[in-house]
């Protein structure tokens, strides 16, 4: 195997899916997956998982794996942590080991959404449900692993394959005359190929010595700019598919968060600080409309 292989987990996700394209041209990226018949890996099994990885020698880990069904999760908590915290900080041990870095990435749903302006990485955590806690413990289980790794905290990701809110307006569009989607609840819609291409220039800057990690060790908020509710999220991909072959959707209308009554409470503020992560490597994203219209061009010309 090269010495310049860069481990990408979670291949077959929609971020994993992008990480493999945007990495490729930093190394050999070897995308582990449970739908890679050669190389399968499973959180659920993170001793066969580090096996895995110490045999392919990696410069690079990056962990795009996770539990992300939100809802689920209230009745799987003992699953949704074992995957989200408990195999991240044995992966995060295994690459200590390695002597190489680790990119991993974390979530919005930290926060209980009570803040009045866009959340910095140190405002005090406190989620609402299974998932934001299982993923808040993954953050600490890596960063006291030993491992030189980067936390990339992020928010409502979306991407032109996959299951996402995106695909699933798109689906409802075509069935039904109105959608009903919750207006206050606000945050940053993030296109999984722009979060992975700024992964990718971030790791072009930091090289593959663990070395020249150590310095930016922890956690940084990257999302695509500006802000939304889902309501607003739902109509602007609505006004980008309008005359779309099989899209009756006429309009959306705006409903409260208890019209739309969940398993797992979400934070009604959700917006991040990226501002840490452009003063260290001197990178932002484009707003979350512009990226919008990037993903939709894509999926339309697909």
């Amino acid at each position: 195997m090269s010495e310049r292989c860069v481990v990408v987990l979670g291949a077959d996700g929609q971020l994993g899916h992008e990480l493999c394209r945007t990495l490729a041209p930093l190394g050999k990226v070897v995308g582990l997956g449970r739908r890679n018949p050669a190389l399968a890996f499973d959180l659920q099994s993170p001793a066969a998982a580090c096996a895995t990885i110490e045999g392919l020698r990696p410069a690079l880990l990056v962990n795009a794996a996770a539990y992300t069904q939100v809802d689920k999760a209230e009745a799987e908590s003992a699953l949704a942590h074992a995957l989200n915290a408990k195999a991240v900080g044995a992966l995060g041990a295994c690459a200590a080991r390695l002597g190489i870095p680790v990119v991993h990435y974390s979530t919005d749903y930290v926060f209980d959404g009570q803040a009045e302006r866009p959340y910095v990485e140190d405002h005090a955590t406190a989620p609402l449900n299974v998932y934001g806690a299982s993923k808040l413990a993954g953050e600490r289980a890596l960063l006291a692993s030993g491992a030189a790794s980067v936390v990339l905290r992020t928010s409502w990701v979306y991407a032109s394959r996959g299951q996402n809110f995106l695909r699933t307006m798109l689906r409802l569009a075509t069935s039904q005359p109105r959608l009903r989607v919750v207006a206050d609840q606000h945050g940053a819609p993030t296109w999984a190929r722009s979060l992975a291409g700024a992964t990718a220039l971030m790791v072009a800057k930091l090289g593959f010595d663990s070395a020249s990690w150590q310095p930016y060790q922890g956690v940084y908020h990257l999302t695509n700019a500006g802000q939304t509710t889902w309501h607003g999220f739902a109509q602007a991909i609505l006004d980008e598919a309008r005359g779309w072959p099989g899209v009756v959707a006429e309009g959306v209308d705006p409903i409260p968060t208890s019209d739309y009554p969940t398993p797992a409470a979400r934070p009604r503020y959700s917006v991040l600080d990226n501002g840490k992560f452009k003063r260290a490597f001197d990178l932002a994203l484009e707003p979350w409309d512009v990226a919008l219209k990037l993903c939709m061009a894509d999926l339309s010309a697909r």
